[in-house]
């Protein structure tokens, strides 16, 4: 039988037995309520209105049968919110009422979520990133000029030359804009979601996609895999493109970023991945757009292949963290990652095989999926998701042959119903690179039907069951890629190059190169003091700060003079502040003076002075 229950935040509907206790009904509606309440102040009532009622805790040892309770009837229920951020509840057994109410009350306040995703659970906590925030204020509305069909004034405004919305579809089709922004459609779906003339209470627009079986279905059955219902397994799935994308365009402050990650597989022949560093800043070229700018590369530990690479999962995962812990002192994160794909044509004109095109695949099941799992350990904060979490703006970049030879760079997110398969391990990588094997069902995973939506040789949409194997493309979402417009053109998403409309900030970094990157041993480069002696000690030594500071403003050199541990986290701090400070009205004189003078520095000068 069903239960209602009728609250300030909406209705629930609870399934249970006649001989359940009320406590058993309460659990079930906090859960599903997905917020922090009062248990002490719940009071129910057969009647609306906020008078009277009965305390919940009165009554949570009596059974549905002795409340009279029947299956449909509705029971109103008031109490006070609390104020912090909802964990969900953890089962419990059946006890008496006074236990009961403890064990909710402690599992609302203490428990943490059970959930493989930590990071997802954790975001919450987090705020949201400061170009979401600046987005969310504005309207981003589509100028258009005044037209031939206008018959107003000049201070008039009709259907021809009114403002589009941000997610006009004839308006990215003519700037060939493949995707809208994730701005632009959370406006979308909220203006449907919440219609102002409804007046109703606000329901969040936005939603993770989850295909996980619920392990933990309290709807009077055994769990999975000895029972199942409606309620617990996922719906049958069907997979399209992707009409938006949480990342617009992905900019690289300077080319020599690029060319020093390639030059690695120029001078050995093997294959390369690293991770970008950057940060998240407003787009211009498109509605309410989000470009990720890439100040840096960092290359974890690796071994290095022409067909590929391995590295220690554990090994990187240690070093990743402390890299990750240095870059956000110097107001980075790590945004994305890249890998090469380059075999040489043997032309000796330095031209490559085009591996990568619209008849074999753009980016590999197996790279797909690893996508996935990096966008699940970065997921982006939303408040208007129901979760506190949606999707992730973490990118992934390939540098591999283009159809004229030249090496060149995709740029690629994977969709939110990608990271979800990926979630419930219900694909896996198959010998074909451009198609995504189905798992089977098992006793920890339930795979729904799945189908995928294509245009038949009629150019007709039909629906298509992707068992045992569907296109990769139906996961992948496209973005542009280029330099700041002073550098460069940006790529568009056909590969033409148009200029770049961009808000252009100064990088973080003025030293393009000259210092070796971490973990090229294998290259036959290695960081040690020999290299930071001929780096830095010239300019360490002269009288001219001009100098000094570019050569300290190298993401590479930072990271290697704080594993040397001499510098303490003071004079750390005035390092990466003089380091960062690139713009020109920037004093960044002040804190190199306090660094050059302290002993910590002198000492380090003292070491590479001594040094062969």
């Amino acid at each position: 039988m069903l239960v209602r229950f009728r609250s300030k935040d909406g209705m629930q509907r609870v399934s249970c037995q006649d001989n359940d206790t009320f406590n058993k009904l309460i659990e079930a509606f906090v859960t599903q309520l997905k917020k922090n309440i009062d248990i002490s102040s719940i009071k129910v009532n057969d009647k609306p209105g906020n008078e009277g009622g009965e305390l919940a805790t009165n009554i949570l040892g009596r059974t549905v049968a002795e409340l009279g309770l029947h299956h449909g009837d509705i029971v109103y229920i008031t109490y006070n919110d609390i104020d912090e951020p909802f964990t969900p509840l953890p089962s419990v057994n059946e006890t008496a009422a006074a236990v009961a109410t403890t064990h909710i009350s402690e599992g609302l306040h203490t428990m943490k979520a059970v959930d493989n995703n930590s990071n997802r659970q954790s975001i919450i906590n987090k705020s949201e990133l400061p170009v979401d925030i600046g987005l969310e204020k504005e309207e981003g509305l589509i100028p258009r000029q005044r037209s031939t069909l206008c018959k107003h004034g000049d201070k008039g405004m009709c259907e021809y030359c009114s403002p589009l919305p941000p997610w006009d579809k004839n308006y990215h089709e003519e700037n060939n804009i493949k995707h809208i922004s994730f701005h632009s459609y959370l406006k979308k779906i909220n203006e449907n979601t919440n219609k102002r003339e409804n007046g109703s209470s606000y329901i969040a627009p936005l939603s993770q996609p989850n295909f996980k079986i619920d392990l933990h279905c309290t709807n009077g059955h055994e769990p999975w895999p000895r029972g199942i219902c409606s309620k617990c397994q996922p719906s049958a799935i069907t997979l399209q493109q992707q009409e938006f994308r949480m990342v617009d365009h992905v900019e690289f402050q300077n080319s020599s970023l690029i060319n020093n990650f390639i030059e690695a597989w120029r001078s050995t022949g093997m294959q390369r991945f690293g991770y970008m560093y950057g940060t998240y800043q407003k787009y211009l070229s498109t509605p309410l757009g989000i470009k990720a700018v890439v100040e840096a590369i960092y290359e974890p530990p690796q071994h290095d292949e022409q067909d590929g690479l391995t590295m220690d999962g554990e090994q990187v995962l240690k070093e990743m963290k402390e890299i990750d812990t240095m870059a956000s002192e110097m107001g980075l994160t790590r945004i994305g990652l890249m890998f090469t794909d380059l075999t040489d044509s043997g032309n000796g004109d330095g031209s490559v095989f085009c591996k990568r095109h619209k008849d074999s695949f753009f980016l590999s099941s197996f790279e797909v999926i690893m996508a996935a799992k990096h966008q699940l350990e970065h997921p982006n904060v939303c408040r208007f998701s129901e979760q506190g979490a949606f999707s992730s703006k973490f990118v992934t970049c390939v540098v591999s042959g283009n159809l004229e030879g030249n090496i060149d760079i995709s740029s690629y997110q994977v969709s939110t119903d990608a990271e979800a398969l990926v979630d419930a391990t219900m694909i896996s990588g198959s010998t074909h690179p451009s198609m995504a094997y189905i798992n089977e069902t098992t006793d920890k995973r339930y795979v729904p039907e799945i189908f995928y939506m294509k245009k038949n040789e009629y150019n007709l949409t039909v629906k298509e069951n992707a068992k045992p194997a569907f296109p990769n493309d139906y996961l992948l979402v496209s973005l542009s890629h280029g330099f700041p417009a002073t550098e460069s053109t940006a790529d568009t998403e056909d590969g033409t190059s148009t200029p770049e409309l961009t808000t252009t900030n100064k990088p973080k970094f003025i030293s393009k190169g000259g210092f070796p990157w971490a973990n090229r041993q294998a290259m036959g480069q290695s960081q040690d003091y020999q290299e930071l002696k001929k780096y830095i000690f010239k300019a360490a030594t002269s009288d001219n700060f001009n100098e000094l500071h570019e050569y300290i403003s190298n993401f590479h050199f930072l990271i290697y003079v704080n594993s040397l541990q001499i510098l303490n986290p003071e004079q750390w701090k005035l390092l990466v502040k003089a380091a960062t400070m690139t713009e020109p009205t920037d004093d960044y004189e002040t804190p190199l003076l306090q660094l050059i003078t302290a002993p910590e520095w002198q000492t380090l000068i003292m070491i590479l002075q001594e040094s062969a």
